[in-house]
């Protein structure tokens, strides 16, 4: 039987950060996900990129995984927030030398993330591994493979994806619920520099994001998130590439002069989930596993960040009092850690997206009202751009740059 300090079900970007976390303060972890390792590291830029906030950065940072990455992010410099193409939007700039965020491709999260779990010390990683069975008893977590090998740690970490079925083997609750849209993801090319600024339009129809990424040989590029309804989602998808970046510069405004798609378009339903609880009997939930939010901050995967940073902290310092890992106060610690902060955010992007789904030039206007406050209160201004650095609250040590 193998054991460690922890068994992870789920190598995907938080289930991989989590482990190196550990692994960088001397905790072991064996990870467990049916995925092909190969197929990653391989795979050709497929459009899809991630918002690292400045705090999620740092933790990568401390725990190795930027070493590993094969380009350094695009530093989002600027947050711009507009009702439509109208007057009246809202800007959000540092007030220090540090960016809000960076722009990062899926593919070399991901490969670099694995490349570190590869290096750590403390690291097992099977892949293309099934899960047979799970027995969380009082002694410990003892999992059996389809292959026949069996684990033991004292703690399970699910971080298995939004479907988790390790979560609903636990009998854990969620709330959940559909927008009936659906987020339609590429990288644009445009002939204007974006001035690292990152814009959120918001329509009735869905808000639409204009996110920027390294220059490369082709020039200028921002990568798009762009929220269509359920039912219009395959027209937009049907479209040539030239009718679709024609519909983007519209959508744009023309600010970045012309357009044209540099990756192809894909799509996945818009959803929200928050479970009841992040924790049961040795075990915890990390990632979308716990909790799925709308994309329109881009905060779905800090979260999930900030999640390995909280609970990769309190093992490691219980661990150094001597506890059993999987001790109730342990996981009771974490759950009140975490569960507020992911509550808050979650519905705070939820309020956002159905406020600024309400049609008409009344609503416009309030919101735009709205925004002009913002402009002109400085505190809650600054609680907006912390909460968009990933700042806000009882910060981990690893997303203040801290070794734990």
């Amino acid at each position: 039987m193998d054991r460690a300090d922890v068994i992870i079900f789920g190598g995907g970007l938080v289930g991989l950060a989590l482990a190196s976390a550990l692994d960088s303060s001397g905790l072991s972890a064996i990870v467990v996900d049916p995925a092909d390792p190969t197929l990653r590291k391989d795979a050709s830029f497929d459009g899809r990129t991630s918002a690292v906030s400045s705090s999620s950065m740092r933790m990568l940072q401390t725990i190795g995984v930027a070493d590993h990455l094969a380009e350094p992010g695009c530093p989002i410099w600027r947050i711009a927030v507009a009702d439509g193409l109208k007057p009246g939007g809202i800007h959000f700039d540092p007030d220090d030398e540090e960016p809000l965020g960076f722009m990062h491709e899926n593919r070399h999260l991901r490969a670099a993330l694995q490349e570190r779990a590869e290096a750590g010390k403390n690291l097992w990683l099977l892949w293309k591994s099934r899960v047979a069975t799970v027995d969380r008893g009082q002694a410990g977590v003892t999992v059996s493979l389809d292959h026949g090998r069996k684990l033991y740690a004292p703690l399970l970490v699910a971080a298995d994806g939004r479907n988790s079925a390790t979560r609903e083997a636990a009998g854990i609750n969620i709330a959940r619920w559909k927008y009936d849209h659906q987020a339609i993801v590429s990288v644009l090319r445009h002939d204007r520099p974006h001035g690292h600024v990152a814009y959120e339009i918001f329509f009735p129809s869905g808000p639409f994001a204009l996110l920027p990424m390294n220059d490369d040989s082709v020039g200028h590029r921002s990568a798009i998130v762009w929220s269509v309804s359920d039912e219009d989602a395959a027209g937009w998808l049907s479209l040539c590439d030239e009718d679709f970046a024609a519909e983007a510069e519209a959508a744009m405004g023309g600010f970045l002069g012309k357009v044209e798609l540099l990756a192809p378009r894909s799509s996945f339903p818009l959803g929200f989930h928050h479970a009841a609880q992040i924790t049961a009997e040795r075990l915890a939930l990390v990632g979308d596993a716990a909790h799925a939010i709308h994309p329109i901050a881009g905060q779905g995967l800090n979260l999930g960040f900030r999640d390995a940073a909280a609970l990769a902290q309190v093992l490691v310092e219980g661990a150094r009092l001597g506890l059993d890992l999987g001790d109730s106060q342990l996981l009771d610690r974490y759950q009140r850690w975490r569960s507020l902060d992911a509550l808050s955010v979650a519905f705070a992007t939820d309020t956002l997206t159905r406020l600024y789904g309400v049609p008409g030039k009344t609503a416009s206007a309030i919101r735009r009202f709205g925004m002009g406050l913002v402009r002109r209160i400085s505190p809650i201004r600054n609680r907006l751009m912390s909460e968009a650095r990933g700042t806000s609250g009882d910060l981990p040590l690893l997303l203040r740059g801290l070794p734990i």
